[in-house]
C-alpha cells in the first residue's frame, strides 16, 4: 500500500461508536516555501490516549501546533470538539481553549510565581471565582499529581520530575476534556519518567478525558497509549495499537523502532539545489 494511500486510511475502522474529539482532515502545513506536513488525516477518540511519534524532523511538534491552533494550515481543518481552528471567532477560541490543557515540554512554568500561583494561573485567567476557592482547586490537582505540600516551592527549586508533574497540575486544573502532552518523559530517569506514564494513565481513568501525547521515547509510547500514529517526513507511516505498530512490515517504522540509521539517497539535481541554495 502507498504512503498516500495509509494516510487516507481512516483512522481507526473499527471504533465508530465513541465519537471524535479531534479531527483533521487533509492538513497541509508550510514554513516559508517548505511543506511540513502533506495530506494529514487523522481521528483522536474520546477517552483514549493517541501518542504521535516519529524520528527527529518528522512533523511531531508541526503536528501538535496546528492541533492546539498556533499554527495556521495552508489547508485543511483541523477540527477540536466540533468546531473548525479556522473558522471560529476570538471570543469562541478562547472557550475552546478552556476546555483543553497544555503541558509543555520544558514545563513553561513561570519563575517568579511559587508551585501553587503557577497552578492557579488558568482559573485567574479565565475564571472570576474567588481566590480561596481557586486555591482549593489546585491543591486539590496538586494531590492528584503528588505535589501536595510543595505549594510555595519555586520552579527553581524543583527537580524535573517535580517541574512535569506541575505543568500537568496546571494543564488539568479547569477538567480539560483534551490533555496535550508534549514530551512528558523528556529528559527524566527512568524511574521517574514511568511515574509521569503511571500518572498519564491515572488521569485519563481518573478524569475521563482523552490525551494527545506528543514523545519520542518508545518505552513509554507502548506503555500509555491506545493507538500510536507514526509520523515519518511529514507523512502519516500508520496509526494503530502498540501491536500493530510493533508488528509492522514497513521499514522505516521498523527503522524508527529498533533505532537503525537509514541513509538518504538524493536526487542529482536535489543535491546541486540543496548545495547551491536554489529555491530557498
Amino acid at each position: 500500500m502507498t504512503q498516500a494511500a495509509l494516510n487516507r486510511m481512516p483512522a481507526d475502522a473499527e471504533v465508530v461508536a465513541t465519537p471524535a474529539v479531534i479531527e483533521v482532515r487533509e492538513l497541509v502545513t508550510h514554513y516559508g516555501p517548505r511543506e511540513i506536513l502533506h495530506s494529514i488525516n487523522l481521528d483522536i477518540r474520546q477517552g483514549e490516549i493517541m501518542v504521535i511519534m516519529g524520528g527527529s524532523g518528522s512533523g511531531k511538534s508541526t503536528l501538535l501546533n496546528a492541533l492546539l491552533g498556533l499554527l495556521r494550515p495552508t489547508s485543511g481543518s483541523v477540527r477540536i470538539l466540533g468546531q473548525d481552528l479556522n473558522a471560529i471567532t476570538d471570543v469562541e477560541r478562547t472557550k475552546l481553549r478552556q476546555k483543553t490543557g497544555v503541558a509543555f515540554q520544558g514545563g513553561a512554568l513561570f519563575s517568579s510565581l511559587n508551585v501553587l500561583e503557577n497552578i492557579m494561573l488558568p482559573l485567574r485567567e479565565h475564571t472570576r471565582l474567588d481566590k480561596s476557592t481557586m486555591q482549593i482547586m489546585a491543591r486539590m490537582k496538586m494531590q492528584v499529581v503528588s505535589l501536595a505540600g510543595f505549594e510555595a516551592l519555586m520552579p527553581a527549586e524543583l527537580s524535573g520530575g517535580m517541574i512535569k508533574r506541575a505543568a500537568l497540575a496546571r494543564a488539568i486544573v479547569m477538567d480539560p476534556r483534551i490533555l496535550f502532552c508534549d514530551e512528558p518523559s523528556a529528559g527524566l530517569d527512568p524511574v521517574v519518567s514511568s511515574a509521569i506514564d503511571d500518572l498519564i494513565l491515572s488521569l485519563r481513568e481518573a478524569m475521563g478525558m482523552s490525551i494527545v501525547v506528543v514523545t519520542h521515547e518508545l518505552e513509554s509510547a507502548f506503555k500509555i497509549a491506545d493507538r500510536i500514529c507514526v509520523l515519518d517526513k511529514g507523512h502519516i507511516l500508520t496509526i494503530g495499537t502498540v501491536d500493530e505498530v510493533r508488528n509492522s512490515k514497513n521499514e522505516r517504522i521498523q527503522n524508527l523502532l529498533n533505532r537503525r540509521t537509514e541513509a538518504e539517497i538524493l536526487d542529482p539535481d536535489e543535491y546541486l539545489r540543496r548545495l547551491t541554495g536554489a529555491g530557498k
